[in-house]
């Protein structure tokens, strides 16, 4: 199985959208600051999970990920953004 996942960090007001095959190690690196010369290490603060989709290989991960990052994709992802 595989995650496409969204994340968001209220101190930066970023999001990110990727695809793993496991979502607790994926957000504990993005936390840890695990690769420091990641997107989401370059910000402080929490990264904690909004939305996630369950798929069945990484292809479609892939694909669904692209789709959530295009426009119509931010767009639906904007109503998971905690206010």
């Amino acid at each position: 199985m595989h995650y496409v996942y969204t994340i968001y960090n209220k101190d930066a007001a970023r999001i990110y959208t990727g695809e793993t095959e496991s979502l607790e190690r994926r957000l504990e690196w993005h936390n840890s600051k695990k690769f420091s010369r990641s997107y989401t290490a370059r910000f402080n603060g929490i990264w904690q999970l909004i939305y996630f989709e369950e798929v069945s290989d990484r292809k479609k991960a892939l694909v669904r990920e692209k789709q959530l990052k295009s426009y119509q994709g931010r767009i639906f992802l904007k109503k998971y953004i905690p206010r």
